[in-house]
Protein backbone atom coordinates (compact mmCIF):
# COMPACT_ATOMS: atom_id res chain seq x y z
CA UNK A 1 0.00 0.00 0.00
CA UNK A 2 2.65 2.34 0.98
CA UNK A 3 4.29 1.82 -2.59
CA UNK A 4 1.00 3.28 -4.02
CA UNK A 5 1.16 6.01 -5.90
CA UNK A 6 0.92 9.80 -4.15
CA UNK A 7 0.51 7.89 -0.64
CA UNK A 8 3.50 8.25 1.42
CA UNK A 9 3.54 11.75 -0.20
CA UNK A 10 -0.62 12.48 1.26
CA UNK A 11 0.73 10.54 4.76
CA UNK A 12 4.11 12.91 5.55
CA UNK A 13 2.60 16.55 4.13
CA UNK A 14 -0.44 15.91 5.99
CA UNK A 15 1.68 14.94 9.15
CA UNK A 16 3.95 18.03 8.89
CA UNK A 17 0.80 20.06 7.66
CA UNK A 18 -0.95 19.28 10.98
CA UNK A 19 2.31 19.74 13.14
CA UNK A 20 0.96 23.18 14.38
CA UNK A 21 -1.61 21.18 16.55
CA UNK A 22 0.99 19.35 18.26
CA UNK A 23 3.34 22.72 18.72
CA UNK A 24 1.74 25.96 18.66
CA UNK A 25 -0.23 25.00 21.77
CA UNK A 26 2.67 25.35 24.14
CA UNK A 27 4.80 27.49 22.00
CA UNK A 28 1.69 29.92 22.73
CA UNK A 29 2.41 29.76 26.37
CA UNK A 30 6.31 29.57 26.18
CA UNK A 31 5.73 33.08 24.25
CA UNK A 32 3.20 33.98 27.21
CA UNK A 33 5.82 33.49 29.70
CA UNK A 34 8.76 34.64 27.84
CA UNK A 35 7.00 38.62 27.82
CA UNK A 36 5.91 37.97 31.19
CA UNK A 37 2.35 37.16 30.77
CA UNK A 38 0.81 34.96 33.47
CA UNK A 39 0.52 31.13 33.16
CA UNK A 40 -3.38 31.73 33.40
CA UNK A 41 -3.16 33.97 30.55
CA UNK A 42 -1.11 30.92 28.79
CA UNK A 43 -3.29 28.69 30.04
CA UNK A 44 -6.52 30.42 28.01
CA UNK A 45 -4.36 31.35 24.54
CA UNK A 46 -3.52 27.81 24.52
CA UNK A 47 -7.20 26.46 25.20
CA UNK A 48 -8.80 28.73 23.18
CA UNK A 49 -6.49 27.91 20.01
CA UNK A 50 -7.47 24.23 20.68
CA UNK A 51 -11.48 24.99 20.99
CA UNK A 52 -11.43 27.27 17.61
CA UNK A 53 -9.10 24.73 15.86
CA UNK A 54 -12.34 22.01 16.37
CA UNK A 55 -14.74 24.34 16.33
CA UNK A 56 -13.61 25.45 12.31
CA UNK A 57 -13.13 22.13 11.07
CA UNK A 58 -17.06 21.46 9.79
CA UNK A 59 -17.13 24.98 8.16
CA UNK A 60 -13.84 24.86 6.11
CA UNK A 61 -15.18 21.06 5.81
CA UNK A 62 -18.14 22.09 4.25
CA UNK A 63 -15.91 24.97 1.86
CA UNK A 64 -13.50 22.10 0.38
CA UNK A 65 -16.68 19.94 -0.55
CA UNK A 66 -18.55 23.03 -2.16
CA UNK A 67 -15.35 24.35 -3.66
CA UNK A 68 -11.99 22.35 -3.70
CA UNK A 69 -9.29 21.38 -1.73
CA UNK A 70 -7.04 23.55 -2.97
CA UNK A 71 -9.41 27.27 -3.07
CA UNK A 72 -10.94 26.28 0.66
CA UNK A 73 -7.60 24.75 2.35
CA UNK A 74 -5.15 26.90 0.63
CA UNK A 75 -6.98 29.83 1.85
CA UNK A 76 -7.49 28.63 5.59
CA UNK A 77 -3.49 27.81 5.09
CA UNK A 78 -2.49 31.40 4.15
CA UNK A 79 -4.38 32.63 7.22
CA UNK A 80 -3.29 30.56 9.82
CA UNK A 81 0.18 31.08 8.95
CA UNK A 82 -0.44 34.80 8.77
CA UNK A 83 -1.32 34.74 12.18
CA UNK A 84 1.09 32.66 13.70
CA UNK A 85 3.67 34.30 12.25
CA UNK A 86 2.11 37.47 13.29
CA UNK A 87 1.47 36.37 17.23
CA UNK A 88 5.55 36.49 17.97
CA UNK A 89 5.55 40.22 16.91
CA UNK A 90 3.22 40.95 19.56
CA UNK A 91 3.39 40.84 23.48
CA UNK A 92 0.80 38.99 24.71
CA UNK A 93 1.20 39.69 28.29
CA UNK A 94 0.43 44.06 26.86
CA UNK A 95 -1.74 43.18 24.10
CA UNK A 96 -3.63 40.38 25.51
CA UNK A 97 -6.99 41.40 22.79
CA UNK A 98 -4.33 41.43 19.92
CA UNK A 99 -2.93 38.09 21.11
CA UNK A 100 -6.79 36.62 21.60
CA UNK A 101 -7.37 37.33 18.31
CA UNK A 102 -4.35 36.37 16.42
CA UNK A 103 -5.32 33.27 17.94
CA UNK A 104 -8.66 32.76 17.17
CA UNK A 105 -8.09 33.59 13.75
CA UNK A 106 -5.07 30.73 13.99
CA UNK A 107 -7.04 28.31 15.21
CA UNK A 108 -10.56 28.68 13.33
CA UNK A 109 -8.64 28.75 10.02
CA UNK A 110 -6.35 25.39 10.80
CA UNK A 111 -6.37 23.73 7.78
CA UNK A 112 -9.07 20.68 7.10
CA UNK A 113 -5.49 18.89 6.12
CA UNK A 114 -7.02 15.25 8.10
CA UNK A 115 -10.42 15.48 6.70
CA UNK A 116 -9.08 16.05 3.49
CA UNK A 117 -7.04 13.29 3.48
CA UNK A 118 -9.71 10.73 4.07
CA UNK A 119 -11.70 12.34 1.59
CA UNK A 120 -8.45 11.80 -0.95
CA UNK A 121 -8.32 7.94 -0.25
CA UNK A 122 -11.16 6.27 -2.65
CA UNK A 123 -9.28 8.12 -5.25
CA UNK A 124 -5.65 7.08 -4.30
CA UNK A 125 -6.64 3.87 -3.49
CA UNK A 126 -9.00 1.73 -5.31
CA UNK A 127 -8.58 -1.46 -3.54
CA UNK A 128 -10.87 -1.18 -0.22
CA UNK A 129 -8.25 -3.73 1.67
CA UNK A 130 -5.64 -0.82 0.80
CA UNK A 131 -8.35 2.00 1.72
CA UNK A 132 -8.30 0.17 5.22
CA UNK A 133 -5.14 -0.33 5.80
CA UNK A 134 -4.17 3.78 4.65
CA UNK A 135 -6.75 4.92 7.40
CA UNK A 136 -5.22 2.54 10.04
CA UNK A 137 -1.72 4.00 9.38
CA UNK A 138 -3.26 7.38 8.99
CA UNK A 139 -4.89 6.85 12.36
CA UNK A 140 -2.22 5.59 14.58
CA UNK A 141 0.27 7.89 12.70
CA UNK A 142 -1.62 11.28 14.08
CA UNK A 143 0.04 10.16 17.30
CA UNK A 144 3.31 11.40 16.04
CA UNK A 145 1.74 15.00 16.37
CA UNK A 146 1.93 14.72 19.62
CA UNK A 147 5.27 12.91 20.15
CA UNK A 148 7.35 14.98 17.99
CA UNK A 149 5.60 17.93 18.45
CA UNK A 150 6.14 19.45 22.01
CA UNK A 151 9.86 18.07 22.41
CA UNK A 152 10.62 19.78 19.18
CA UNK A 153 8.80 23.12 20.31
CA UNK A 154 10.71 22.96 23.80
CA UNK A 155 13.75 22.22 22.03
CA UNK A 156 13.51 25.25 19.09
CA UNK A 157 11.69 27.49 22.17
CA UNK A 158 15.37 27.03 24.92
CA UNK A 159 18.07 27.34 21.71
CA UNK A 160 16.61 30.33 20.18
CA UNK A 161 12.99 32.13 21.19
CA UNK A 162 9.22 30.98 21.75
CA UNK A 163 8.96 33.02 18.81
CA UNK A 164 11.13 31.12 16.54
CA UNK A 165 9.19 27.78 17.81
CA UNK A 166 5.79 29.42 17.08
CA UNK A 167 7.28 30.49 13.26
CA UNK A 168 8.85 26.94 13.15
CA UNK A 169 5.83 25.51 13.52
CA UNK A 170 3.52 27.50 11.21
CA UNK A 171 6.43 27.16 8.36
CA UNK A 172 6.35 23.61 8.83
CA UNK A 173 2.36 23.09 8.84
CA UNK A 174 2.56 25.63 5.53
CA UNK A 175 5.22 23.53 4.17
CA UNK A 176 2.96 20.37 4.65
CA UNK A 177 0.05 21.85 3.07
CA UNK A 178 1.62 22.91 0.06
CA UNK A 179 3.16 19.17 -0.34
CA UNK A 180 -0.36 17.69 -0.08
CA UNK A 181 -2.35 20.63 -1.99
CA UNK A 182 0.34 20.04 -5.08
CA UNK A 183 -0.07 16.78 -5.39
CA UNK A 184 -2.35 15.53 -8.37
CA UNK A 185 -4.67 13.58 -6.50
CA UNK A 186 -5.66 17.08 -3.91
CA UNK A 187 -5.39 19.15 -7.50
CA UNK A 188 -7.77 16.87 -9.50
CA UNK A 189 -10.09 16.20 -6.61
CA UNK A 190 -13.37 17.65 -7.43
CA UNK A 191 -16.61 19.33 -5.26
CA UNK A 192 -19.97 17.08 -6.22
CA UNK A 193 -22.36 19.61 -7.52
CA UNK A 194 -24.83 17.56 -5.30
CA UNK A 195 -27.08 20.06 -3.16
CA UNK A 196 -27.48 18.55 0.19
CA UNK A 197 -29.45 20.39 3.12
CA UNK A 198 -28.16 23.11 5.85
CA UNK A 199 -27.24 20.52 8.05
CA UNK A 200 -25.22 18.54 5.51
CA UNK A 201 -24.18 15.67 7.76
CA UNK A 202 -25.68 16.38 10.27
CA UNK A 203 -28.92 15.48 9.10
CA UNK A 204 -28.34 12.00 10.02
CA UNK A 205 -29.24 10.43 13.43
CA UNK A 206 -26.34 8.27 13.66
CA UNK A 207 -23.47 10.33 12.37
CA UNK A 208 -25.78 12.54 15.28
CA UNK A 209 -25.36 10.29 17.39
CA UNK A 210 -21.61 8.80 16.65
CA UNK A 211 -20.25 12.43 16.76
CA UNK A 212 -21.76 12.71 20.55
CA UNK A 213 -20.20 9.68 21.21
CA UNK A 214 -16.87 10.35 19.95
CA UNK A 215 -16.67 13.58 22.43
CA UNK A 216 -16.30 11.13 25.21
CA UNK A 217 -13.17 10.04 23.35
CA UNK A 218 -11.67 13.28 23.59
CA UNK A 219 -12.85 14.28 26.99
CA UNK A 220 -10.50 11.14 27.77
CA UNK A 221 -8.07 12.42 26.01
CA UNK A 222 -8.13 15.62 27.86
CA UNK A 223 -8.60 14.25 31.33
CA UNK A 224 -5.19 12.13 31.01
CA UNK A 225 -3.65 15.32 29.53
CA UNK A 226 -4.10 17.04 33.00
CA UNK A 227 -3.92 13.70 35.41
CA UNK A 228 -0.79 12.84 33.74
CA UNK A 229 0.22 16.31 35.29
CA UNK A 230 -0.77 15.60 38.59
CA UNK A 231 0.63 12.02 38.61
CA UNK A 232 3.80 13.65 38.27
CA UNK A 233 3.63 16.40 40.99
CA UNK A 234 2.62 13.42 43.36
CA UNK A 235 5.21 10.69 42.37
CA UNK A 236 7.90 13.55 42.21
CA UNK A 237 8.60 12.78 38.27
CA UNK A 238 7.93 15.21 36.61
CA UNK A 239 8.85 13.22 33.06
CA UNK A 240 5.69 11.45 33.55
CA UNK A 241 3.60 14.44 32.57
CA UNK A 242 5.14 14.22 28.72
CA UNK A 243 5.88 10.30 28.76
CA UNK A 244 2.42 9.34 29.69
CA UNK A 245 0.54 10.90 26.50
CA UNK A 246 3.75 9.75 24.40
CA UNK A 247 2.94 6.13 25.36
CA UNK A 248 -0.43 6.20 24.53
CA UNK A 249 0.10 8.05 21.36
CA UNK A 250 3.06 4.95 20.73
CA UNK A 251 0.41 2.39 21.38
CA UNK A 252 -1.79 4.12 18.66
CA UNK A 253 0.69 3.77 16.17
CA UNK A 254 1.32 -0.21 16.82
CA UNK A 255 -2.05 -0.57 16.70
CA UNK A 256 -2.14 1.01 13.06
CA UNK A 257 1.12 -0.84 12.25
CA UNK A 258 -1.18 -4.10 13.16
CA UNK A 259 -4.32 -3.45 11.51
CA UNK A 260 -2.67 -2.13 8.22
CA UNK A 261 -0.79 -5.87 8.03
CA UNK A 262 -3.80 -7.62 9.74
CA UNK A 263 -7.35 -6.18 9.43
CA UNK A 264 -9.43 -7.01 12.44
CA UNK A 265 -12.37 -9.65 11.60
CA UNK A 266 -15.96 -9.25 11.27
CA UNK A 267 -18.18 -6.14 10.04
CA UNK A 268 -16.77 -2.18 10.63
CA UNK A 269 -19.66 -1.62 13.20
CA UNK A 270 -19.27 -4.44 15.32
CA UNK A 271 -15.41 -3.38 15.16
CA UNK A 272 -16.32 0.25 16.21
CA UNK A 273 -18.40 -1.46 19.41
CA UNK A 274 -15.58 -3.89 20.47
CA UNK A 275 -12.66 -1.56 20.35
CA UNK A 276 -14.91 1.23 22.20
CA UNK A 277 -15.62 -1.56 25.06
CA UNK A 278 -11.59 -1.98 25.01
CA UNK A 279 -10.54 1.33 25.19
CA UNK A 280 -13.05 2.00 28.19
CA UNK A 281 -12.11 -0.94 30.01
CA UNK A 282 -8.22 0.04 29.06
CA UNK A 283 -8.59 3.44 31.53
CA UNK A 284 -9.58 1.28 35.06
CA UNK A 285 -6.30 0.78 35.76
CA UNK A 286 -5.48 4.08 36.73
CA UNK A 287 -7.69 4.12 39.54
CA UNK A 288 -5.05 2.16 41.32
CA UNK A 289 -2.65 4.93 41.01
CA UNK A 290 0.01 3.24 39.54
CA UNK A 291 3.84 3.68 39.89
CA UNK A 292 5.32 5.98 37.03
CA UNK A 293 6.79 3.57 34.95
CA UNK A 294 3.69 1.26 35.38
CA UNK A 295 1.59 4.03 34.25
CA UNK A 296 3.29 4.36 31.50
CA UNK A 297 2.98 0.51 30.24
CA UNK A 298 -0.70 1.36 31.13
CA UNK A 299 -0.97 3.64 28.67
CA UNK A 300 -0.41 1.48 25.75
CA UNK A 301 -3.34 0.04 26.35
CA UNK A 302 -5.97 2.88 25.48
CA UNK A 303 -3.42 4.01 22.87
CA UNK A 304 -4.24 0.47 21.11
CA UNK A 305 -7.71 0.22 22.04
CA UNK A 306 -7.44 4.03 20.35
CA UNK A 307 -6.23 3.97 16.90
CA UNK A 308 -9.31 0.74 15.70
CA UNK A 309 -11.85 2.90 17.43
CA UNK A 310 -11.14 6.03 15.52
CA UNK A 311 -10.43 3.78 12.50
CA UNK A 312 -13.96 2.55 12.63
CA UNK A 313 -15.55 5.75 13.30
CA UNK A 314 -13.97 7.05 10.52
CA UNK A 315 -15.52 3.77 7.80
CA UNK A 316 -18.79 4.22 9.65
CA UNK A 317 -18.93 8.20 8.89
CA UNK A 318 -18.24 7.26 5.25
CA UNK A 319 -20.93 4.69 5.26
CA UNK A 320 -23.55 7.39 6.77
CA UNK A 321 -22.76 10.78 4.97
CA UNK A 322 -24.56 11.11 2.28
CA UNK A 323 -22.15 11.81 -1.24
CA UNK A 324 -20.98 15.71 -1.50
CA UNK A 325 -20.74 16.04 2.49
CA UNK A 326 -18.10 13.94 3.65
CA UNK A 327 -15.25 16.05 3.71
CA UNK A 328 -17.43 17.83 6.05
CA UNK A 329 -18.85 15.29 8.21
CA UNK A 330 -15.05 13.76 8.80
CA UNK A 331 -14.62 17.33 9.84
CA UNK A 332 -17.36 17.11 12.09
CA UNK A 333 -15.69 13.80 13.70
CA UNK A 334 -12.44 15.64 14.37
CA UNK A 335 -13.67 18.49 16.14
CA UNK A 336 -16.38 16.13 18.07
CA UNK A 337 -12.60 14.68 19.28
CA UNK A 338 -11.40 17.92 19.54
CA UNK A 339 -14.00 19.65 21.71
CA UNK A 340 -14.19 16.84 23.99
CA UNK A 341 -10.55 17.33 24.36
CA UNK A 342 -10.54 20.64 25.20
CA UNK A 343 -14.37 19.91 27.95
CA UNK A 344 -11.77 17.13 29.47
CA UNK A 345 -9.08 19.21 29.87
CA UNK A 346 -10.61 22.24 31.62
CA UNK A 347 -13.08 20.13 34.19
CA UNK A 348 -10.43 17.61 35.46
CA UNK A 349 -8.14 20.95 35.67
CA UNK A 350 -11.19 22.35 37.95
CA UNK A 351 -11.47 18.93 39.87
CA UNK A 352 -8.10 17.82 40.09
CA UNK A 353 -8.17 19.27 43.86
CA UNK A 354 -11.26 16.54 44.71
CA UNK A 355 -8.69 13.59 45.13
CA UNK A 356 -6.47 11.35 42.85
CA UNK A 357 -9.33 8.61 42.61
CA UNK A 358 -11.50 11.40 41.41
CA UNK A 359 -9.00 12.75 38.85
CA UNK A 360 -8.13 9.02 37.42
CA UNK A 361 -11.69 8.28 37.13
CA UNK A 362 -12.57 11.09 34.25
CA UNK A 363 -10.59 9.11 31.44
CA UNK A 364 -12.79 6.27 32.03
CA UNK A 365 -15.89 8.15 32.44
CA UNK A 366 -15.58 9.85 29.27
CA UNK A 367 -14.35 6.74 27.41
CA UNK A 368 -17.42 4.57 29.09
CA UNK A 369 -19.93 7.19 27.95
CA UNK A 370 -18.09 6.46 24.58
CA UNK A 371 -18.99 2.77 24.84
CA UNK A 372 -22.46 3.00 26.21
CA UNK A 373 -23.69 5.19 23.70
CA UNK A 374 -22.66 3.69 21.07
CA UNK A 375 -23.93 0.81 21.97
CA UNK A 376 -27.20 1.89 22.72
CA UNK A 377 -26.80 3.69 18.76
CA UNK A 378 -25.68 0.41 17.11
CA UNK A 379 -28.79 -0.26 15.32
CA UNK A 380 -28.37 3.94 13.67
CA UNK A 381 -24.78 2.83 12.79
CA UNK A 382 -25.15 -0.26 10.72
CA UNK A 383 -23.23 0.42 7.21
CA UNK A 384 -25.19 0.49 3.88
CA UNK A 385 -23.84 -2.05 1.25
CA UNK A 386 -23.80 0.17 -1.42
CA UNK A 387 -21.27 2.00 0.94
CA UNK A 388 -18.89 0.38 2.94
CA UNK A 389 -15.58 -0.37 2.20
Amino acid sequence: MLRSDHVVRLLGGTLLGRLPNGMAPLAILLLVQHHGGTLALGGFLCALYGLTSAVGQPVLGRLVDRHGQTLATGTAVVLTTAALLTLPLTRPSTHSSTATTLVVLAGLTTPPLEAGLRALWPCVLADPGQRRAALAIDTGCQGLIYIAGPPLTVMLAHAFSAGIALAASALAGLVGAVIVLTARPSRAWKPTSRRTSLLGPLQSMGLRRLFTALSGVGFALGALTIWSVDAADRHHAPWLSGIAPGALSVGSILAGALLARRPLPGAPSAQLLCAAAAFAGSWVPLLADPAPWATVATMLAPGMALTPLITGAFLTTESLAPPGVRTEAYAWLIAAVGTGQAAGTAFTGLTAAHGTRTCAALPAVGALFTAVLLIASRHRLRFRPDNSL
